[in-house]
């Protein structure tokens, strides 16, 4: 297979590095020439002459460029009828993401979502203990960086967050709370988001960027049973409720890296015709999610006294 790796920035390296590993051939392509020569002779990968050309060339684009990138680059691939795989969100608007995921429908072809916490070692070894959560509560904290400061923290840490519980509590949303506040740049950079979903299970989300101590952890109640996943250290605390008892539940988490288990599920969904861990549809009801969450949480700056 032959594979093209578009925006090879400080993420987009990483995916370049490790597609190597997973194809027979890598094309990387970067609109910033410097950057594109660097990262070709330092990992030993063709550099392609045009984004057109790259995607004539692979049988499937891995999209790790800008966010407000993605439509356009998307729609180039499934134009050619190249299957992709997008890092989140996976567009800028959901109505850009609405457009992508009709295309790929209709073309039939592979569209998947970079959402990596799926990937987590943590996460993927808590999966089979998750059994219709009535209460979620996430706290995702990171410190300052200049590098993120181009979109809210709803669009750069709390989608992570988003993605996860829609999935696990496996229902449609029927309302959301939000609210968020600037302190160091012109956008949200901390947020707190109640989402209450139509089974009547709820989520509790908080996500800042300016916090002293990263933390990455999201909680699951359930009946009779509670899941802690640390996503940063990779651990899982579960409890169940049995005879009246409160007793652990082991859950051993492997090692593994989040990054090549996510292209390499992307990579099989096209090769074998497997289903793609996060869908584009799902990348897309995780980003109106989390459009609502940034309009409402923009709303209460400017409620603000």
């Amino acid at each position: 297979m032959k594979a093209g790796v578009t925006g090879v920035g400080h993420l987009g390296y990483h995916h370049a590095r490790i597609m190597k590993t997973l194809v027979d051939e890598v094309m990387i392509h970067d609109t910033d020439p410097v950057r594109l020569k660097k990262v070709s002779e330092e990992l030993g990968i063709q550099a392609a002459g045009s984004l057109e050309e790259m995607v004539e060339w692979a049988d499937a684009l891995d999209v790790a460029c800008t966010t407000s990138a993605h439509y356009d680059v998307v729609l180039k691939a499934l134009g050619k009828n190249v299957p992709v795989l997008v890092e989140k969100p996976i567009a800028a608007t959901a109505k850009q993401g609405e457009e992508m995921v009709e295309i790929a429908d209709e073309k039939g072809l592979v569209l998947a979502v970079g959402h990596i916490e799926r990937f987590n070692p943590a996460m993927m070894a808590a999966d089979s203990t998750i059994d219709k959560p009535i209460f979620m509560e996430g706290h995702r904290m990171a410190g300052f960086n200049v590098r993120c400061t181009d979109v809210s923290v709803v669009m750069d840490l709390m989608i992570h967050d988003i993605d996860l519980v829609l999935w696990k509590a496996a229902s449609p949303v029927a309302e959301i709370h939000a609210s968020g506040v600037p302190v160091l740049t012109e956008t949200v950079d901390i947020c707190n988001a109640r989402i209450l979903f139509e089974n009547g299970a709820v989520a509790n989300l908080t996500a800042s960027r300016i916090s002293a101590e990263p933390k990455r952890k999201l909680r699951f109640f359930q009946k009779h049973g509670y899941i802690s996943v640390d996503f940063g250290d990779r651990k899982v605390t579960a409890l169940k409720l049995e005879k009246g008892m409160i007793i652990p539940v082991p859950v051993n988490v492997p090692e593994g890296d989040a990054l090549t288990a996510e292209i390499s599920s992307f990579l099989s969904a096209v090769h074998n015709g497997t289903p793609t861990a996060v869908s584009g549809r799902e990348g897309l009801r995780a980003l109106r999610a989390a459009t609502t969450i940034l309009e409402k949480s923009e709303k209460s700056i400017l409620d603000l006294p």
